[in-house]
């Protein structure tokens, strides 16, 4: 008897992940919700993007890829989809990208505010040759130099140890620093943590957005 319901219930899980795909309006292509992302009208008729999945009312998906998104705003795929009358903003694509690096910064933010963020070239060495760095961040600009050599070092470190090595270049030193609140934030280094990997999350759909919906977001050096 109980071999039996064990079988079942592998079959129902095997249902639920399958289940659990969801189908690109503009692509129609079925994709899990991560590589997704969801819009919903609002009670004006405006189309809006409900990035935390939260908002009511019915959705359409489409896939994480900028160009797909602005495919998507030209083919009016969501009045389609929808089977109504919608406002879309000529630039959703863009607003979309702005709200992906917001949600991303605001993670960082957290991340430093619970003390697992380490800023300063020195400093993002250090706790890597402790063996304590989860991920390495360079703000876009930083120079090819000293980004080279902490993510050797860094590749090296995450070698021994076994984790992935997770590097984020796809924010400016300008957005670091504000999101930090210190000026000039380079290089930093991430210690693991539930509100690091809530950050390398939002970076990787935000990069993944930016280069397409089959592109990590988190480099990964050979």
């Amino acid at each position: 008897m109980a071999r039996v319901r064990r079988k079942s219930h592998r079959s129902e899980r095997e249902r639920e992940a399958e289940g659990s795909l969801r189908l690109c309006a503009a692509t129609r292509s079925g994709l899990p919700p991560e590589k997704l992302i969801r819009f919903v009208a609002a009670p004006s008729g405006e189309i809006v993007p409900d990035l935390a999945r939260r908002l009511p009312g019915r959705g359409v998906w489409i896939a994480c890829d900028k160009a797909i998104v602005a495919k998507a705003v030209k083919a009016n795929i969501f009045a389609k989809s929808l089977k109504r009358q919608v406002t879309v903003a000529a630039d959703l694509a863009e607003r979309v990208e702005g709200l992906l690096v917001q949600r991303a910064l605001e993670a960082l933010a957290m991340a430093n505010k619970a003390g697992l963020v380490t800023a300063g070239f020195a400093q993002a060495e250090a706790l890597i040759e402790s063996g304590s760095a989860a991920a390495l961040l360079h703000g876009a600009g930083a120079a090819q130099g000293g980004r080279e050599k902490l993510d050797r070092k860094f590749v090296a470190a995450a070698r021994e140890e076994g984790p992935r090595p997770r590097i984020v270049t796809g924010l400016s030193i300008e957005q670091l620093s504000l999101a930090m609140g210190r000026s000039n934030v380079v290089h930093a280094a991430l210690k693991p943590g539930g509100a690091t990997e809530r950050f390398l999350s939002e970076t990787e759909r935000m990069e993944r957005y930016r280069s397409g919906s089959n592109a990590s977001g988190i480099a990964c050096p050979p």
